[in-house]
């Protein structure tokens, strides 16, 4: 296989298309949707550029020049024309030890190795892999991932002032109550509903775009005292400036910053590729995992030169912007625009905006996100899979994602090769010439070997034994290791056995290893049943 080069790469990578196919233009109407979306994107991505600064322990214009340059280069180039990312959560939960032991010039650099880490990884091509992830796993991230939005919002009922954003939700503070309360329900509740039945009565504007206006319109004109995005923080601020992270240039500031960049690099890589996998199935859109690797790592050097936190594609905003028709490119670029005007220009407008607007668009983001069907879909899978989405959600909410996600691959792989290990086993019969024959079928690697072992019953068997893998496959050291320990068992009895219809990858394995006697060349096809002598002792010392 040639090794990746750059160049290759580079030839694969998209720039910016603006077409929905490369045989349709962009029509008015089209590039109407696509910017009311990005708006729309824009105004819910302040809030939480803001909190999620607020999780980390640095100033919120950290967090909102990463929306604004992530958003910016990932829209341009990333894998997935819809996708939108920007300082998230995941990112910000990871390096708050970091912020607080080192300072944030530490986290600066440790955003510039993070995303030279993505770049690598993209460059490998390894964002591939993410195919390995399952189904259940899939689900599992979507209702967790729905949950933990949920709890992000929790911290807007807060009194102003008074609440601590954690990881997952608010953590202390005082709740509201009586009035106040009462307000805050009602302006989220209109927003859900305008949000819900606005395409029943006109698409001309995106309906969370809709929500937000009429709410806000409310809020405004009636003067009614419910906090407001300026209650936050504010968001006035000027263009980000180009800064290298004032540290040590040492491979004492490497081993500081390498453990939180590579934990980042994993955390954002698997956020952005699922999500980049759930935005496709809603486009019906493929490919560009590498692609998106590539664009995130560059996004996050670029952020972390310009003073920003560092980030990774963000599945509530993602949803904001497909579920309000954003399909191109222009509405991730746009909303990013946005962003930074507001940062520039509109920052006093913006800071009148009622929080219980965004929180009933986000409201709405966890009820189209969360997979209702999953209840349905875990009561006909097989049980493994119902853990597993069970599992992948639950430690979502209480760790990370990268956590959930690892450890729902981990015990879906552990029961696939549990329910292949069962497969094994054997049917037999004489051959004319005496011989005993064994039929293998199921695969043979680490799981099924002890059952593939005792399949065989050496002391009652003939002098002469066939073994034939024409239903089976040899996959690795392990199946190698069981076939000369059968083989050893039979050679102490004063028998020998011989291997039959071997693939020409099990052919290869075991040649390789050295356990086979060559006579002639094997036969992938089976039109010849070509038999092999083992000779034993080469693998396990016998």
């Amino acid at each position: 296989m040639p090794k990746p080069s750059f160049s290759a790469f580079a030839e694969r990578i998209t720039l910016p298309d603006l077409r929905l196919s490369p045989t349709e233009g962009l029509s008015i109407d089209r590039v109407r949707i696509e910017l009311l979306s990005g708006l729309t994107v824009a105004l819910a991505l302040v809030p939480e550029a803001v909190a999620f600064a607020f999780v980390a322990g640095v100033n919120p214009l950290v967090g909102l020049y990463a929306a604004f340059i992530i958003g910016l280069i990932t829209a341009i180039l990333g894998g997935r024309p819809g996708m939108i990312s920007g300082a998230t959560g995941a990112i910000a939960v990871v390096i708050v030890a970091l912020v607080a032991q080192h300072g944030v010039e530490y986290l600066f650099a440790a955003v510039v190795v993070m995303g030279i880490i993505q770049i690598f990884v993209g460059f490998m091509r390894w964002g591939k892999f993410i195919r390995l992830v399952p189904h259940p796993v899939m689900l599992g991230f979507v209702n967790g991932l729905a949950i933990v939005i949920f709890l992000a919002q929790l911290t807007q009922f807060k009194v102003p002032g008074t609440a601590e954003v954690g990881g997952h939700g608010a953590t202390g503070g005082e709740w509201l109550s009586g009035g106040p309360l009462m307000i805050m329900l009602g302006l989220v509740a209109l927003t859900m509903a305008i949000i819900h039945y606005i395409p029943r009565v006109t698409r001309i504007i995106p309906a969370p775009l809709a929500g937000i206006a009429i709410t806000a319109f409310i809020v405004i004109v009636f003067g009614l005292d419910v906090p407001r995005v300026g209650d936050m923080a504010s968001i006035a601020g000027g263009l980000p400036s180009f800064h290298i992270p004032m540290v040590p240039f040492t491979l004492e500031t490497l081993q500081i910053v390498l453990p939180y960049a590579l934990i980042m690099a994993a955390v954002g890589l698997i956020e952005s590729l699922l999500t980049l996998n759930l935005v496709g199935e809603i486009t019906g859109q493929r490919g560009g995992a590498s692609q998106e690797c590539v664009a995130q790592g560059a996004a996050n050097v670029v952020t972390g030169l310009f003073g920003g936190m560092g980030g990774c594609a963000m599945i509530g905003q993602s949803m904001i912007n497909v579920n309000s028709g954003g399909r191109t490119r222009i509405a991730g670029i746009f909303a990013a625009l946005c962003l930074l005007g507001f940062i520039l220009f509109a920052a006093p407008l913006i800071e009148q905006i009622p929080l219980a607007a965004l929180v009933g668009v986000m409201f709405m983001v966890v009820i189209g996100t969360f997979a209702w069907n999953s209840f349905k879909i875990m009561r006909r899978v097989p049980l493994t899979d119902a853990v597993v989405i069970v599992l992948v959600t639950i430690v979502t909410v209480l760790t990370d994602l990268a956590t959930a996600v690892v450890i729902g691959v981990i015990v879906s792989a552990l029961a696939y090769a549990w329910n292949n290990a069962r497969r094994i086993y054997a049917t037999t019969y004489v051959s004319p010439e005496g011989a005993k024959v064994y039929q293998v079928n199921g695969p043979l690697f680490f799981g099924s070997s002890d059952g593939f072992a005792e399949l065989f019953d050496v002391s009652g068997d003939p002098a002469l034994v066939i073994i034939d893998f024409q239903a089976s496959r040899v996959v690795d050291q392990s199946a190698l290791q069981a076939i000369e320990s059968v083989a050893a068992k039979y050679e102490a009895e004063g028998k020998r056995i011989q291997l039959r219809h071997l693939s020409r990858n099990c052919h290869d394995l075991l040649k390789k290893a050295g356990h086979l006697m060559i006579d002639s060349s094997d036969d992938p096809e089976y039109e010849l049943a070509v038999d092999y002598g083992v000779r034993t002792g080469i693998l396990g010392g016998h």
